[in-house]
């Protein structure tokens, strides 16, 4: 099998697929004035990556009350404070914590009669409660859980791209090099969603917030808190892949017009 160049930048691209599944893509931070820049020198800050959202406060001195179990850091301080507001809790994919029966983020409520009353249990004379979790939310929590197949699929795509002869394989390059674009599409679309969908499970205390689109890029500001979102270096990763892989279905189109 002769050599080709484009082989080159398919394999490179592959590299960073593979490397951008790994590292976080995304930083999020919270500032106020009830977390000091001594304990918390970057505000209340998460980390996404594609298969999950994780704690980005790892390595500094988090208040003692915040370093009690499993998961209990700035993520845990950031959900607290979304509740605070009416928003529904982080989705948390594969850094969801196992040793629970159901997952953070399910929202429950009471089954009704048809007078609105609650129904309860003959056997236990407990209320019956029932799944009320949005869709929307389940559905990012499968794309995350299953995130390592995805990448899987990724590098198979861009390898099959590298070894095809044929000319019309174009998607199969442009599939893996989109990865950067698919995270901005839920990333923007689901930031809509939270800040939209403020209240469904019942409230928050924080009485006058308005449905809102938390900040996508810089800075901004919700009740007393200053946002700080901005790309990570697994982002640049990511633009490196869609760069390699957009090189190497050039190059390898450039090379099999001329043969």
């Amino acid at each position: 099998m002769k050599f080709k160049t484009y082989y080159i930048f398919s394999i490179i691209g592959m590299i960073l697929i593979a490397a951008t599944y790994f590292a976080p893509i995304w930083g999020v931070a919270l500032q106020s004035i009830q977390y000091p820049k001594s304990m918390y020198p970057e505000g209340i800050r998460i980390d996404f990556k594609y298969n999950g959202v994780y704690n980005g406060c790892e390595g500094i001195k988090e208040r003692e009350e915040l370093a009690t179990g499993a998961g209990a850091d700035c993520l845990m301080e950031m959900n607290a404070i979304n509740h605070f507001i009416g928003m529904y809790h982080i989705v948390q994919g594969l850094n969801m914590d196992n040793t629970v029966d159901v997952p953070i983020y399910y929202v429950f409520d009471t089954e009704k009669d048809a007078e609105g009353n609650d129904v309860y249990d003959a056997a236990t004379g407990k209320k019956i409660k029932i799944d009320v979790t949005p869709k929307a939310l389940k559905f990012l929590d499968f794309v995350m859980t299953n995130s390592p197949y995805i990448f899987v699929l990724f590098v198979l795509l861009a390898f099959y791209f590298m070894l095809s002869p044929k000319k019309l394989n174009t998607v199969f390059a442009i599939i893996p090099a989109l990865v950067p674009f698919y995270f901005l599409l839920f990333y923007i679309g689901y930031l809509y969603w939270y800040g939209h969908n403020l209240s469904l499970h019942g409230g928050g205390a924080f009485a006058g917030i308005k449905p809102f689109m938390p900040t996508v890029f810089g800075e901004g500001k919700v009740a007393q808190f200053t946002t700080e979102s901005y790309p990570y270096y697994g982002f640049f990763l990511a633009l490196g892949a869609f760069a390699s892989m957009t090189f190497a279905w050039l190059l390898k189109r450039k090379d099999l017009k001329s043969v």
